[in-house]
């Protein structure tokens, strides 16, 4: 398999987690270090997996329903480093409203052993 492969395969697995609310996987793809950054649409970073593991716990528990395509717009490989631009398109169903948002994002992996862990996400919401 090739290492574009592989990252593609981690980014489809960070969706899976988010798409699933599986807070257990989403803490497997990501980096567990201080310098990962998570930047949800419209909100401040955050820094540190210690920081990034309660928001995505929060939308998890506040959160009924998630449903989430992603168009790849690039992917780029450079050593141990690779990043996937994407457009996400979310509808989530929370507090009996049905949401709909699409975000342009970027997710960075870094390659440690054999696996890539995510080490940054960012969305920036987009107009519909």
């Amino acid at each position: 398999m090739s290492a574009e492969q592989d990252v593609l395969i981690s980014n489809a697995a960070f969706y899976r987690a988010f798409e699933k609310k599986d807070a257990e996987a989403m803490a497997s793809i990501w980096s567990q270090g201080t310098s990962s950054i998570c930047i949800h649409p419209g909100r401040e970073a955050l820094r540190g997996w210690e920081n990034i593991r309660p928001s995505w716990q929060k939308i998890f528990h506040n959160t009924a329903y998630l449903e989430i395509d992603t168009t790849i717009i690039t992917t780029e490989i450079s050593g141990t480093l690779a990043y996937v631009i994407l457009i996400e398109k979310v509808l989530q169903v929370a507090q009996r409203q049905r949401l709909e948002a699409r975000s342009m994002a970027t997710n960075i992996f870094e390659q440690m052993g054999d696996k890539w862990y995510l080490v940054h996400h960012h969305g920036s919401p987009l107009a519909n």
